[in-house]
């Protein structure tokens, strides 16, 4: 994979230093250089190649990636700033407001200290909620700056400044901005200064009167380890993660967004690159590897989605926060609170919902909306909960309820297929097309996905696989008939038979336990290998579990059948055993596609991964 070292244009602002031209090594003949714009599409000053072409007309859609081709142009734009005397006041609007009488997108950006002067500082939001008269008047008598947050910074720290909110940059900090693709800004309060024309800049009073939030500011920073290092700012235009490299560290490209790292500190390689304090290298969307070495910290910009998972349960409402790669960004659970009616649950999703976005400072625009896992016979299309047992609804419209409670788009699923669909995207299935999951629980739950999808049925009422007969007028099951592969494969009934066979034999090992009531899934699994009737308890589930996946693999050929449940912890002792009756009994057998047996890998985590997923396919 050909990366590419970026050659900033540079910006000569009044306010700039000397340091991006002295120790960052931009390579300019202006003087000062306040700025240089390290990632840019804008007209106002493109990024260029060594070649001299710019970045833009040098690469291809599929090299920015899928998740760029939504906006109506580049979504962001990175910057390093030197501020050797204070910046401007002043505000952006939002897209709302920019794209209604401005023709153009609004503002969201964010700061990371790269370095600061002992005492160096930013200006951020106001002290207290502030009145309009307070704002203008503060403005007239050149008292603004009494009213905001002052914040002595550091290097290392991270602010997030969403549009509409009040901000300057003090001397004597160097920052890295990353921010969306805007030179959009409402000048506020200019401490008097004049230009290199000797004359004084221009304000926009008015507009910024109108776009301001007068909101008290509260600092919240957000620092969310993951994989490739630590997540600092979200938004749909753009996330921004600290990678600290001491030695090595591999960044995986990926076919949904290119990757802009920026060294803010050490140095070292990238891709067999020289990478230097101030450099920044463009690494293209698609499938790949590039390796960095060296003791380096790189600030690294990408577009990613996001969305909402929300896994709904009899006693706690599951949710989080999860990017487009399967990373639960942020979780957090609240009480269902079913007693209280469908209506309560609704509006604690809702609440929910609100709280998970409030906490990684997304707005409702930043997501592409809910995805929920409910028990029960769902309707997807209609958004409908048809039936649920657990939480006694009837016709309850759940979709069409938590929607208008959060404007946000909402698609739901049986939570046993959310689960399959989960594993098939992030988990256990993960590359694979068509796969089959059981989950072998107080019930058997399953799910089917067939080419890439939810197979649900008729109103999504299929699917309904531990309902399926593997004995005629066998054990009782819950649902009414007898038979069925949920009366045998469950680890209720793994441990109805395990108690059975102890009340039937008294000399049993299994005895050891104490009493019946200590019996658990896996009993009969810990004594197969001492007692002989734990062992037939064990032989008869796996074969009987076996029948029902090889039903299924003669019925659907799926690539693979993921189990789940707690009954899979026997890991080993369970898969194999099962494979190899598969294996002999499968139709044309060594003929035709061969179907493994796995374990899913996701654990209570693929109702919120499958729910995300809702909104992917």
């Amino acid at each position: 994979m050909e990366i590419f070292k970026l050659y900033p244009e540079c910006k000569d602002n009044l306010w700039g230093g000397v340091k991006l031209k002295e120790k960052y090594g931009k390579q300019t003949d202006k003087t000062p250089v306040a700025e240089s714009w390290e990632l840019s599409f804008h007209k106002d000053g493109p990024t260029r190649l060594e070649n001299g072409k710019t970045l833009q007309e040098t690469l291809t859609a599929a090299q920015l990636g899928k998740n760029c081709e939504g906006f109506p142009f580049f979504p962001m734009l990175v910057k390093l700033i030197d501020a050797k005397q204070d910046l401007s006041v002043q505000v952006h609007p939002s897209d709302l407001y920019a794209l209604k009488h401005e023709n153009s997108f609004g503002k969201t950006e964010m700061w990371y200290i790269v370095e600061a002067d002992e005492g160096a500082g930013i200006y951020l939001g106001f002290k207290k909620d502030t009145t309009q008269a307070e704002y203008e008047e503060a403005i007239k008598n050149h008292t603004l700056t009494d009213l905001l947050n002052f914040f002595e910074v550091k290097a290392g720290e991270c602010y997030f400044i969403p549009s509409g909110t009040i901000h300057a940059i003090a001397e004597g900090c160097l920052i890295c901005e990353i921010q969306q693709n805007s030179n959009l800004t409402y000048r506020v309060y200019d401490y008097g200064r004049k230009d290199k024309n000797g004359n004084e800049r221009e304000l926009h009073v008015e507009k910024a009167l109108k776009v301001t939030n007068l909101n008290a500011y509260t600092y919240a920073p957000m620092k969310i380890d993951v994989a490739e290092g630590t997540l600092l700012g979200l938004s749909r235009y753009f996330t921004t993660t600290l990678v600290n490299v001491n030695g090595e560290k591999t960044l995986r490209a990926d076919k949904g967004s290119f990757k802009c790292v920026t060294c803010v500190a050490g140095g070292g390689s990238i891709d067999g690159k020289a990478l230097q304090l101030g450099d920044s290298y463009f690494i293209p969307a698609g499938e790949g590897e590039v390796l960095v070495q060296g003791n380096v910290r790189l600030i690294m910009a990408e577009v990613r989605k996001y969305y909402v998972g929300i896994d709904l349960g009899g006693t706690f409402i599951k949710g989080g926060i999860v990017d487009d790669l399967g990373r639960i960004v942020y979780s957090d659970k609240v009480p269902t609170e079913s007693d209280k009616g469908a209506d309560k649950v609704a509006e604690n999703i809702a609440a929910l919902v609100g709280s998970l976005l409030a906490a990684v400072g997304l707005n409702t625009d930043d997501v592409e909306g809910v995805g929920m896992g409910v028990p029960g016979m769902i309707d997807s299309k209609a958004g409908n909960v048809i039936y649920s047992n657990n939480l006694v609804w009837k016709d309850f419209r759940i979709g069409e309820k938590v929607a208008n409670l959060t404007g946000l788009k909402v698609k739901i699923a049986n939570d046993a297929n959310v689960a399959a669909l989960g594993e098939a995207k992030f988990g256990a299935a993960k590359g694979y097309e068509n796969v089959v999951m059981l989950t072998l629980g107080t019930g058997v739950g399953s799910g089917i996905v067939a080419e890439g999808k939810l197979l649900e049925g008729n109103k999504s009422a299929g699917a309904e696989i531990g309902h399926m007969v593997i004995k005629a007028l066998g054990e009782q099951c819950t649902c009414g008939r007898k038979g069925c592969l949920e009366a045998y494969a469950s680890a209720t009934a793994l441990i109805r038979d395990t108690k059975r066979a102890m009340t039937e034999h008294k000399d049993s090992k299994m005895w050891e336990i104490g009493a019946l009531d200590n019996v658990t899934g896996k009993t009969a699994f810990d004594y197969k290998d001492t007692d002989e009737y734990a062992k037939k308890v064990v032989e008869d589930y796996i074969e009987n579990l076996a029948f029902g996946i090889t039903n299924l693999a003669n019925i659907f050929r799926p690539e693979v059948v993921l189990i789940g449940g707690g009954v899979c912890a026997q890991g080993d002792a369970l898969v194999q055993p099962l494979q190899k009756i598969l294996n002999r009994d499968i139709f044309a057998g060594e003929l035709g596609p061969q179907v493994p047996i796995i374990i899913a890998k996701l654990g209570n985590s693929a109702g919120l991964l499958g729910a995300a997923a809702l909104l992917m396919e």
